[in-house]
């Protein structure tokens, strides 16, 4: 969303401590996804997680993005990237920029390794 950067504390007990992705030099490396997102958002009236789940949805007809939150405005936030739609060349935009960047971080601690099927 944009909401976390580098900089951001994680409260004892959160999970986020834990996931390699979310780890502070992690975050640094891979805003550059978030700045391409937010980017592409404003031009559409749109938030930078709207995007990235419109753009989820878009992939594959059985695709379905299972996005995490324990507040509603961000519920009823996620619910908008349904609305969106992106064109082919919204999509094609999007999917070029992204193959530029390299993420940074394993998505979950290894001892959650099983979760990600590695």
């Amino acid at each position: 969303t944009g909401a976390i950067d580098a900089k951001t504390e994680f409260a004892e007990g959160d999970f986020r401590k834990k996931v390699p992705r979310m780890a502070s030099e992690a975050r640094a490396a891979n805003w550059s996804f978030v700045e391409l997102l937010k980017g592409f958002g404003e031009r559409r009236g749109a938030t930078a997680a709207q995007v990235a789940l419109a753009w989820l949805l878009a992939q594959r007809p059985w695709i379905v993005p299972i996005p995490g939150t324990t507040k509603y405005s961000r519920m009823e936030e996620n619910i908008g990237a349904a609305s969106l739609k992106l064109d082919e060349a919204e999509l094609r935009e999007i999917t070029e920029a992204a193959s530029g960047l390299t993420v940074q971080g394993e998505r979950y601690p290894a001892e959650n390794a099983r979760l990600s099927g590695r």
